[in-house]
């Protein structure tokens, strides 16, 4: 699964340029409406941060763990949104908190990469894994709309879509053996396009191609939540020689 990304994407202006070829309009963004984003070199989706997601509208901010829109109050809001930071991609059509925003309502995350474990001999072995370029990329996410009807509050939210990993993800997550679904940057502007049909949204929902992927072990203080791991320092490579190619 996908529950820890990095994102050092400092403000929106970096978006804008990023993803106009995806909506052209960003890149006329007045500067007044210039958004600044905190630093992640590291952070966990069960701390639920406000992430930017690109939709057919823009650059908005939404919160990490999907409160789907018939969701009645605060208290099943918090209970549902642990359970929904990730979508599997092969029944989110059938799912009640998915089914809906899968169709009309998907976006992308930007993200500088992404972190999973690999198990060996009972060691959890954490690693980075990004682009070859190490370049900004997109996550395909849903997102959808709550209202709190105690507050009158409108929150976005989303949830990232995860696959069967490819060979590379097989290696590092071993045991689950998932990854998130990348969105090839010719399909971004498909991917948050609301007309697109079942079948075409379906044909993209697939695993990355791992020839375009590069990755490494970092500190296995990622290991423990406990740790400051926001950290400049735990995205350093660390080799661990027991480890196998």
């Amino acid at each position: 699964m996908c529950f820890n990304i990095e994102h050092i994407i400092q403000h929106s202006d970096t978006l804008a340029i990023r993803y106009n070829n995806v909506l052209p309009a960003l890149s006329s963004e007045k500067k007044e409406l210039r958004i600044e984003f905190p630093t992640y070199y590291f952070v966990s989706g069960f701390s639920h941060p406000s992430l930017p997601i690109i939709t057919k509208n823009g650059i908005e901010l939404a919160e990490w763990g999907l409160i789907p829109h018939w969701i009645k109050d605060e208290q099943s809001a918090n209970n549902i949104k642990t359970k929904t930071l990730n979508a599997v991609g092969e029944t989110i059509s059938e799912k009640p908190s998915f089914k809906k925003a899968i169709l009309k309502q998907r976006c992308l995350l930007p993200v500088n990469g992404f972190y999973e474990w690999r198990d060996y001999k009972k060691t959890k072995y954490p690693y980075l894994i990004q682009v070859k370029d190490k370049s900004i990329f997109s996550l395909g996410c849903i997102y959808d709309v709550w209202v709190d009807q105690s507050t009158g509050e409108v929150i976005k939210t989303f949830s990232i879509i995860t696959t069967p990993a490819n060979p590379l993800m097989e290696k590092i997550h071993n045991l689950k053996k998932r990854m998130p679904l990348i969105i090839k940057a010719e399909d971004e502007a498909k991917w948050i396009d609301e007309n697109l049909s079942t079948i075409e949204v379906q044909q993209l929902i697939k695993p990355f191609d791992e020839s375009e992927m590069t990755a490494y072990t970092i500190s296995r203080d990622a290991n423990n939540s406990r740790n400051d791991r926001n950290i400049e320092q735990i995205i350093h490579p660390i080799l661990y020689s027991e480890l196998p190619n």
